[in-house]
This record gives structure tokens, C-alpha cells and sequence, in this order.
């Protein structure tokens, strides 16, 4: 999915309109899962380096082959960047995120100058027909701070994870906290929880046998979503269980961007799966997983956080 993709029909009006006709409440959503709480302490895990074999032979071809690979030793976000961290940044820089502007034209070479708008993408559960893929809105204003659209507000939700990221204001952000975004490697090390080769971070149990462990889709998606993990859309960060270096949230809830291989390329890279991944539909909630995104779109499924090494 890419900003090409929605905007090559010349549908932003059309989408737009029909969005607002949609139900929004799956993007952000009130806390109701037993035991989820604010953290008193957002903090930083040292993760102690060393070798494991990364990626995975038996589920999407782009996780293989399997391959040892070594890490040194960094520290992590215990907890997905969340929307009032984010707007301290945004306070304390003045920064405009991408989503915020006109898209490049020369970015975008097969979209008419006046489809080039700024906005980003919205999960629409109960769009026009979802039954042909059209789960996705391009939604003319949506951003971090408008999660929906105009007229929403993330104001309600500040413990949430900030979503509509593109690579860029995550990097702008990493930087800005002191650190980077972590790389495949580092973050698929620490996402394992020191489980060596197990398919999920906490062993084999698929997460549909073990609903409150992650925030991930429960029914058949798109048609049925049963909310047995207690939340419909993304979560306030730490509702589930730590993984084994006392991450949260390294499984579902939103994907997190890395660091790219190739700064000059125009792809990226997302990990974790998010709240809308399930047993039917990109089974991409296991630390092995990697899914390939253009760096200058966004969504409302997508945020990321911060790693440090021993200087920063």
C-alpha cells in the first residue's frame, strides 16, 4: 500500500467523502483491557548484545533464509513513542511532519498535481466494500495530531501510540531524543525477548489462543473483529504483558519503522505487525516478520521507537 496506490484513481475527493461516513472508532481507542494502566516509567532497556538467527524459512519468502547475525550491545524503548511525547517534540522543534505537506511531485510521478494532497491513510472498517480489499481511506487532513481527519484529536489519547509516521519524522524525532531508530537487527533481537527461534516473542501459543498477549486482530478480518484482547483499535502502550527484556508492545498494536539499509532508496522497512494483523491476514505479529513501506507514507497503523547505543 502506498500513497500511489490510493491517489492514482484520482479518488482523494471521492475517499474523503465517503470516510466521513465511515465509523472512525477503530483508529484510537479507550482503554478497557483489565490491568492496563499508564506507566509511570516510559525509560529505556539495556538490551546486552550477542548472536541469534534472524529471519524465519517457513511463512513469507522475504523473512528468509534464516541467518545468524550479531548485535552489540544497545538500549531500546521500553514502550512505543506515544502521542504526548510526540507533541512535546513537536512543541519544543516546531516540526511539521510530512503528512502535514503537499506531497513532492517529483515523489510521486504518476499522481496529477491536483491530487497531490496532504493527508494520510485511514483505516475504514466498515468502508464502502471491504469485501474487495477497500479497507483504507486517503483522508484529506489526517496526521499525528488528527488521527482521523478533521475535526478528531489525539488529545484524548495521549498514552497511545502516535500513529500517521512517515521514516522521515521518525528519524526527525530519534534524533531529536538523543538516539535512532533501531536497526532489523537490533530490533528482532530485542523483540525475541532472549527466546532463541521460537516463532512468536513469547514462544508457539498463536496469539488467537492468547488474546490479552498482544494487541492483534481477533475474527476473521475484515468482517469480524471479536475484541477478546479488550481493545478494537490501537492501545495505550503497556496494556499487554513485557516481553522477556521488558518490552512492551513489540507484537502488534502499531508497526515500527527501522533504520533503512539505504537511506537513498525510496523503501523502508516496518516491523511488529499491528492491531489489524490476525491468523487470516498478514500474520506478520512475529518478530521474524518485515514488511516493505514507502518511507513517505503514513498511516493509522504505524508509529515507531527509539534505540540508543552506548555514546548517545
Amino acid at each position: 500500500m502506498s500513497y500511489l496506490s490510493l491517489k492514482s484513481s484520482g479518488m482523494a475527493a471521492a475517499l474523503f467523502a465517503a470516510s466521513l461516513l465511515c465509523s472512525f472508532g477503530a483508529a484510537q481507542d479507550a482503554p478497557i483491557a483489565a490491568g492496563c494502566t499508564v506507566p509511570a516509567d516510559m525509560g529505556r532497556v539495556l538490551i546486552k548484545g550477542g548472536s541469534f538467527t534472524m529471519g524465519a524459512g517457513a511463512m513469507y519468502r522475504e523473512e528468509g533464509p534464516p541467518h545468524r547475525v550479531s548485535v552489540a550491545d544497545f538500549w531500546i524503548d521500553r514502550y512505543e513513542v506515544t502521542n504526548r511525547q510526540f507533541r512535546e517534540f513537536v512543541d519544543a522543534t516546531g516540526y511539521v511532519s510530512v503528512v502535514e505537506q503537499i506531497p513532492e511531485p517529483a515523489l510521486n510521478p504518476g499522481i496529477a498535481a491536483e491530487d497531490l494532497i496532504a493527508g494520510s491513510a485511514v483505516f475504514t472498517p466498515s468502508g464502502p466494500d471491504h469485501s474487495r480489499g477497500q479497507w483504507w481511506a486517503f483522508v484529506e487532513g489526517a496526521y499525528w495530531a488528527q488521527p482521523t481527519g478533521p475535526g478528531s484529536s489525539v488529545e484524548q489519547f495521549p498514552d497511545h501510540p502516535v500513529t500517521h509516521i512517515a521514516y522521515k519524522d521518525a528519524k526527525a524525532y530519534a534524533a531529536w531524543a538523543g538516539g535512532h531508530l533501531p536497526t532489523e537487527e537490533e530490533w528482532e533481537y530485542a523483540a525475541r525477548g532472549g527466546i532463541e527461534g521460537a516463532t512468536y516473542a513469547w514462544g508457539e501459543t498463536p496469539p488467537k489462543n492468547m488474546p490479552r498477549s498482544a494487541n492483534t486482530w481477533q475474527g476473521i478480518f475484515p468482517i469480524v473483529n471479536t475484541k477478546d484482547d479488550g481493545h478494537e483499535g490501537a492501545a495505550p502502550v503497556g496494556c499487554y504483558a513485557p516481553n522477556g527484556y521488558g518490552l512492551y508492545d513489540m507484537t502488534g498494536n502499531v508497526w515500527e519503522w527501522v533504520q533503512a539499509s539505504d537511506e537513498t532508496a525510496l523503501e523502508g522497512r516496518i516491523k511488529g505487525g499491528s492491531y489489524l494483523c490476525s491468523e487470516n491476514f498478514c500474520q506478520r505479529y512475529r518478530p521474524a516478520a518485515r514488511h516493505a513501506q514507502e518511507k513517505d507514507f503514513s498511516a493509522s497503523h504505524i508509529g515507531f521507537r527509539v534505540a540508543y547505543n552506548s555514546a548517545e
